[in-house]
């Protein structure tokens, strides 16, 4: 009898830091920039980081060519996308489809969050507080300070942080415009994701299309890496379900990392951010809850950089911070970076650095102030 012998799948191949960068780079759209629409770049971003206001315009103009701040306007004031908060307790600028979606996907992370606050909730009846506060905001967008407020009239013995936390974990509060576009200015106003796009929410997905969508803009990553992105758990499983349609990989410390076939966001998407940000400089890309620009060289972040607004005859300014000695050729490169920057985002600059309208600068990170 004839005893065939089993053989053994072949090994998964071993990914260098550089061809994870690079990779990953690819697609967050950041090694060359693409020809696509604001929309789509950011449906295929799964959503830009947006606790501030201006950097998705700043994360757009680095992965489109041609790229104008009006374009993102117009969709933020259209309702094609919205401010929302979702991965990682943050705000997000997401299409108007997402934010229906991946807010109730994320939901657990919220419910989660707001057992921290249990304390100042005490005697708090959620369902209610859930109730009120819908219809507080649906009868006209409210500021936090509103919303607290009218909370704490149900519930004066409550810490009022921890009702303000409670209303935006239990409902999709999303930010109205003017708040979020570009040259407008407006305070914090907020009402339900529904109210605002006119339309209900989606049933809770299952996570399957999500991972997908997700290594689609950050692959090859591992569960803990997208565990890290969505603000999840318990992803192994999804992963398990999903093996047969992926392709897995092993990066140099052995970690498992799983990709679409068909490829054989990013400093915020993943677990072991080493293959963009090198060790030496973990942390140095944001100071508190101030995240600054990334320049990367090489496919590796390399500087900082900040822009300030000009006003009343002072020029705009983009400030550079070296967290590595550049070279000559380096330096002309980001400085034409920063020129193009200063030129489309604030429409100022007169063709070159240190024009009359704008001014690019290499400093020290003293000069960023706090």
């Amino acid at each position: 009898m004839a005893v065939k012998k089993k053989t053994s799948a072949a090994p998964a191949a071993v990914l260098s830091p550089r061809a994870l960068g690079r990779a990953t780079l690819e697609r967050q759209l950041l090694l060359r920039r693409a020809v696509m629409s604001a929309e789509d770049a950011v449906r295929h971003l799964v959503g830009l980081q947006a606790q501030n206001t201006k950097p998705p315009y700043f994360q757009l103009l680095a992965r489109l060519e041609g790229f104008e701040p009006d374009r993102l306007a117009a969709l933020m004031e259209s309702r094609r996308v919205v401010r929302i908060v979702t991965l990682r307790s943050t705000i997000h600028t997401h299409t108007a489809d997402d934010a229906l979606t991946l807010r109730p996907l994320v939901q657990e992370a919220r419910d989660r969050e707001l057992r921290i606050f249990r304390k100042g909730l005490v005697g708090v009846d959620l369902d209610r507080l859930r109730d009120l506060g819908r219809v507080y905001v649906e009868e006209a967008p409210r500021t936090p300070k509103e919303i607290r407020e009218r909370l704490l009239t149900e519930w004066p013995d409550a810490d009022p942080q921890a009702l303000g936390t409670a209303a935006r974990c239990l409902l999709p509060l999303v930010q109205v415009t003017p708040r979020g576009v570009w040259g407008k200015s407006g305070q914090v106003a907020l009402t339900t994701a529904e109210h605002w796009l006119g339309r209900p929410s989606a049933p809770v997905p299952p996570p399957d299309g999500t991972v997908l969508r997700y290594l689609a803009a950050f692959g090859p990553a591992s569960v803990k890496d997208m565990q890290s992105w969505a603000g999840l758990t318990r992803l192994r499983e999804v992963f398990e379900r999903l093996r047969p349609q992926l392709v897995t990989f092993r990066d140099e410390n052995g970690v498992e990392l799983f990709d679409l076939p068909e490829f054989d966001n990013v400093l915020l998407g993943h677990a072991d951010r080493t293959r963009v940000i090198p060790p030496p400089l973990k942390g140095c890309n944001g100071v508190g809850n101030q995240a600054y620009g990334s320049v990367l060289v090489d496919g590796f972040l390399a500087a900082i950089w900040r822009l300030e607004a000009g006003g009343a005859g002072t020029p705009a300014t983009v400030t550079v911070q070296e967290l590595r000695p550049f070279t000559a050729a380096e330096r002309d490169e980001v400085t034409d970076e920063a020129v193009a920057l200063l030129s489309v985002m604030t429409k100022t600059a007169t063709g070159g650095a240190g024009g009359n309208g704008g001014d690019v600068r290499f400093a020290s990170f003293v000069d960023f102030g706090d």
